[in-house]
Parts: C-alpha cells; structure tokens; sequence
C-alpha cells in the first residue's frame, strides 16, 4: 500500500497503521534539528497518567489537517536540539511556523488538505482520546519529545453499503453529504493565499542579523527551473515567471496531483 496515496471511509486497523507510522517517520525527517530522530509507539499498557504528563513537558504544537482523511496532530520537542530555531524571537516567529514543515510532512501521507494551527490547550484532550496513536521522539541516548496522531475519516456512504460489495456504484444522494457540500459552498468566496516560490534555502540566525544591502542569498533553484505555485502553503502547481506591464506575474505550466505535490 502507498501511505501518500488517499484512503476512503472503512480502513482496516492495519492501514490505519501504516499511516500513523509513515506520518511519524515523515515528520522525524522533516523536523528542524541537526541529530536524528526517530519515533517509537508508546505501548498499549502506558498509563494515563504518564501519557497526561506529557502536556507538562512544554508547549506543543498543535494543528488540524482536513481533507479526504482528517486527523489531529501535536508535537512537542526539546528547544535543546531545535538548534537556531530555539533562538528565535517568538513574537515574531513562533513554534507553530517553525514546525510547520514537519506537520506539513506528516499529514502529508493523509492525501491533499488543508493544514491550520489550532491552540495548544487542546493537546491534553487529544492525548486522553482512546483513538490517539501517541509516539515518543527519540535520539539516539535520549528522549526528546512526543508526536500524537488522531485521524478522523468521513462518514461512509450508508446508501451505497446497502447495496453490497458486488453491486454497481450509484450517485445517490447522502443528507450528511449534501449538508458537507452546503457548508463547502459557504466558502467559495474565502480568499487563500498564493504565493509562488523560486527557491529556498537554510541560513543561520547569526547570517540573517549579518546581512546588509547588496548581499546576495544562493537559492537551491538552478536557474530557468519551474518555480512552485502554493496555495496556503501547499504545492499544487509550477510555473514560470513572467512579466506583464512591469509587474511579475506566473504562467502554469503543470497542475500537480497530490503525490506530485507531497513529493
């Protein structure tokens, strides 16, 4: 089974598995620290009190991701091996941001969404809720942090599951799904925010507060490569830059699929 690919009402508990697994390991891999991380489960057996205790530990990060398949996410870990990151100002760049590419990497393997923050008071009633899949952070010589993992699909189609494995699909229509489809058309309107992206890289807090006028930042682009078309932070296209009437503009050149985007 490819965990990136999106998963309908009615997973069994072992793809429910690989998912919450593939999440930890995407999100380890994308974590802004300097040593490895790797995630481990906590055990059936762990007791509650150990697992209300981790909200004790810090502030953690938490977000909601909606989208084919839902879920709840939260992380916390060390400031100690955050490196640079731990240094920041959090009035102007708060942990939510700086563990946003690790939250975009783990519910990623979810399929396409939308990732928003949500407040970190709600970690506590997502570590005690039974359907929580709950991973400790490891390094090598020690414990780091948690990551905690709750996915939330849609209600299946009772219309099309009476009508059993063997018979032929129909478009009928579902009240929940015309009362989701209504509460979607509500935010037709909503306006997101794209941006188009020509590169990125990684640069120390000390070289930012170094730069002066007429420095010049190398990006990990070659030049005349597609730039990155996202929405809300997400890929969903790339594009080149152009220029209409002495503004920059971007022509798509390709949509992407989710597995495009997530790669």
């Amino acid at each position: 089974m490819n965990p990136t690919q999106n998963i309908e009402a009615g997973n069994t508990a072992s793809e429910n598995s690989v998912l919450h697994d593939a999440a930890a390991e995407a999100l380890c891999a994308s974590l802004p620290v300097s040593v490895t991380v790797t995630a481990r489960r906590f055990s059936s057996s762990t007791a509650d009190s150990e697992i209300t205790g981790l909200t004790e530990t810090g502030d953690p990060a938490v977000a909601a991701f909606v989208g084919s398949l839902s879920a709840d996410v939260a992380v916390y870990v060390d400031p100690a091996i955050l490196g640079d990151a731990a240094d920041l100002d959090p009035r102007l760049v708060s942990m939510d941001d700086v563990l946003r590419p690790a939250f975009e990497a783990a519910t990623g393997v979810l399929g396409t969404g939308v990732l928003s923050s949500a407040p970190a008071g709600t970690a506590q009633t997502l570590l005690q809720d039974a359907d929580t899949v709950i991973f400790e952070l490891l390094t090598t010589d020690r414990a780091v942090g948690w990551f905690a993992l709750r996915l939330r699909e849609p209600a299946p189609n009772t219309a099309a599951a009476s009508q059993g494995p063997g018979a032929p699909t129909t478009a009928t229509s579902h009240p929940l799904a015309d009362e989701v489809t209504s509460r979607l058309s509500r935010l037709n309107n909503v306006q997101m925010a794209l941006t188009v992206e020509i590169g990125r890289t990684r640069v120390s807090v000390r070289d930012v507060l170094a730069m002066e006028p007429g420095a010049v930042i190398e990006l990990d682009r070659n030049a005349g490569a597609p730039a990155d078309v996202r929405l809300n932070g997400r890929l969903i296209a790339l594009g080149e830059v152009v220029v209409m009437d002495q503004d920059y503009g971007v022509r798509i050149t390709k949509i992407l699929d989710s597995s495009e985007g997530l790669a």
